[in-house]
């Protein structure tokens, strides 16, 4: 089974019924056959706005359905790389966020990215392949 790193637009569009791509999404969870890792900066970022947007419920029903997650953490290099990235892509601005999920895809070895935010991913230059792969 190939590995796909899943980005904060995807987690977020997941846990909000209200979300134009909810549907979309659903779909391809329930029908991937990647397996799913989330670097944990993620978390932090889809909590604080579901916090934000639907109050301390919200975020904390979607912080006890991250337990079947596989979340995975930086390792020294891959925070090297994430600087690296957000200083290449500094005109984006890129983020820490978006640079982890790169860094994890990279540090993993995989094009697929599983995020909604195509403007950052395909102006990325990743080191292991000529571009990442989109999904969904």
């Amino acid at each position: 089974m190939t590995v796909a790193v899943c980005g904060s637009g995807p987690l977020l569009a997941l846990a909000n019924v209200r979300d134009p791509d909810h549907n979309r999404v659903v779909e391809f969870f329930r029908g991937t056959r990647h397996t799913i890792v989330v670097p944990t900066l993620c978390i932090g970022e889809v909590a604080f706005l579901l916090a934000r947007d639907f109050g301390p419920e919200g975020e904390a029903l979607f912080l006890e359905s991250c337990r079947s997650l596989e979340l995975m953490q930086p390792s020294e290099a891959g925070l090297a790389r994430m600087a690296e990235l957000v200083r290449i892509n500094g005109d984006f601005p890129l983020g820490a966020v978006d640079a982890s999920v790169a860094a994890l895809a990279e540090e993993l070895g995989t094009p697929f990215v599983v995020t909604l935010d195509h403007r950052h991913f395909r102006a990325m230059r990743p080191r292991h392949v000529a571009s990442f792969t989109l999904l969904p």
